[in-house]
């Protein structure tokens, strides 16, 4: 099965890199941009046929490893 994680910063928590890129598209003409935020995305492989364990699974490598959950959010979406 294919898992799909996205991983954010939560709200509230300084985001320099969001801040270059706003600050870059508008040095590029480019207008009307509000806040920017950036994160991470994630596509594992996992070998398990049951969804509801490959989510489980996945979650638990983004508790352990993946993001850090102190200042990130993350979304998993897992593909049959």
């Amino acid at each position: 099965m294919k898992a799909k994680i996205h991983i954010t910063l939560k709200s509230g928590v300084l985001d320099p890199q969001g801040k270059a890129i706003g600050h870059a598209l508008g040095a590029l003409g480019f207008e009307g941009i509000g806040d920017v935020r950036q994160g991470k995305y994630i596509e594992l492989d996992v070998a398990e046929n049951d969804p509801a364990k490959a989510e489980a699974q996945v979650k638990a490598m983004c508790e352990a490893l993946l993001a850090n959950t102190v200042i990130e959010n993350y979304a998993v979406e897992i593909l049959a």
